[in-house]
């Protein structure tokens, strides 16, 4: 058959609040121009993330009632411990109640003034981690990713040549960690081919440094490798997956995407002396061992919800509903990165929006535009989320301004989806009425969240 139907069925649904275009333009004035400031209530299609927004199954919501809350020795816990080790096959499981908890714990530990982590691209709380540290990160993605309009199977590879290159300039000795993203969130949900991870594993093994992989996407990657990638496609997501883990050190993982889950996360690694540390941490700031900040119901969702994610049937819809939206918003002539990703839609909003410069943000004024055209609600990926000072004040922009719609698994449909490429086609339409925008009120770290904008007349 030609039609990729949802393979699930709905059992319970919530009611979307409608709004006029009047009511949304007075909302975004009053969230002044960020969409993390603006009510779930009066948003219509939220696709500001896939982060713990995905409908959880049947059987995981059976699981929910099953858990054990004991503070200490869960059975829950070794339900979770099972199913993540059966994935990474990586023998020290530590839970947490988000990803950026682990990656807290792991870069304190690690990290510190005059280190160095170099990544295919880092995420938004993960660098944030590291530089809260006093350590740097360092984007080192392959040249093709560097091109959101030129399609290629592998777009969220790291640069081998220049991870190379680096360290050697850097020096192995400042380097704590290598660690890959898949997929590849801020360059676009793009995969990271098999051989990469090879290939990186065999550089961090010549110099003995850790090599770690943030998982948070773990079973879309290993579908487009299956897909994509020779010598893949007999194999099962779950051998693909072994293999993934197989060349890595340890990861961090968010169990908010590929888990289904509404919480949670965790760090698996093979070092049983750098365990011991991050466990002492845990106790510290997250929780005992066995529960790590989550309930128990919690950690019964998530290791459902890590085996629910491999299944064939639902990767197929997941990844060739991704790429209907994009197939739309091409035919209609709008700049997005190609080709489609796992995860989400990204939008070129320096293509989309030509006449405003990256000092005015672009990225953050389509967000905007959309959401007031037509309820829809996205994030910046660019200059926003990931731009720097210079000494003087002058702004760094980041490599790419993108607006990413995130799509929440298991919870909208089609109509939902035509509906989307709608309001982006209309926004297209009318683009040269958009108006840059300028920053009144900032933070040091992490500004996008809670930075408060203007437009510039």
């Amino acid at each position: 058959m030609k039609t990729i139907i949802e393979p699930f069925k709905i059992k319970t649904v919530e009611a979307i609040y409608f709004t006029t275009k009047e009511e949304r333009k007075d909302i975004l004035e009053k969230a002044y121009y960020n969409p993390f400031s603006i009510h779930a209530k009066d948003v219509l299609i939220d696709l500001l993330t896939d982060s713990g927004t995905s409908a959880m199954s049947s059987n995981q919501w059976a699981g929910i009632m099953q858990g054990d809350e004991s503070y200490a020795g869960s059975p829950s816990f070794f339900r979770f411990e099972e199913s993540v080790r059966s994935i990474t096959g990586m023998p020290l499981i530590i839970p947490t109640h988000q990803g950026r908890a682990a990656e807290k714990i792991i870069f304190t530990i690690l990290g510190g003034k005059g280190k160095y982590f170099l990544s295919n691209t880092l995420f938004d709380t993960t660098r944030a981690n590291i530089e809260f540290s006093g350590a740097e990160g360092i984007d080192l993605i392959c040249d093709e990713g560097k091109h959101p309009s030129i399609p290629a199977p592998f777009k969220g590879n790291m640069d081998i040549v220049a991870l190379q290159q680096t360290i050697t300039k850097i020096g192995a000795e400042n380097i704590p960690m290598v660690i890959i993203t898949i997929t590849n969130n801020s360059g676009g949900g793009q995969p990271v081919s098999m051989q990469n991870i090879k290939d990186v594993r065999n550089i961090c093994a010549e110099y003995q440094i850790p090599f770690f992989i943030d998982a948070c996407r773990f079973a879309e990657n290993a579908y487009f490798i299956k897909l994509r990638e020779e010598g893949y496609s007999n194999k099962t997501i779950l051998e693909i997956a072994n293999e993934i883990f197989s060349y890595a050190d340890g990861c961090t993982m968010s169990a908010k995407k590929d888990a289904f889950a509404n919480i949670g996360g965790f760090l698996a690694m093979r070092d049983l002396e750098l365990a011991i540390q991050c466990r002492n941490l845990l106790i510290v700031t997250e929780g005992f061992t066995t529960y790590g900040g989550l309930a128990g119901r919690d950690l019964e969702a998530i290791a459902i919800g890590l085996q629910e994610i491999m299944d064939e049937h639902y990767l197929q819809y997941r990844i060739r509903s991704i790429e209907y939206l994009t197939n739309k918003l091409i035919e209609a002539g709008v700049p997005v990165m190609q080709p489609a990703g796992g995860h989400a839609v990204y939008i070129d909003a320096k293509e989309f929006l030509p006449h405003i410069p990256v000092e005015q943000y672009p990225g953050q004024a389509l967000v905007s535009a959309l959401y007031e055209h037509g309820g829809v609600r996205g994030v910046e990926i660019g200059s926003l989320m990931f731009g720097k000072y210079d000494a003087e004040g002058k702004l760094i922009p980041a490599q790419l301004e993108l607006v990413r719609l995130a799509i929440p698994r298991r919870v909208y449909t089609q109509s939902h989806i035509d509906y989307v490429a709608e309001v982006i086609i209309e926004v297209f339409e009318k683009k040269d009425v958009i108006k840059g925008l300028a920053i009144i009120e900032e933070t040091p770290l992490l500004r996008h969240f809670t930075a408060k904008l203007k437009i510039i007349e």
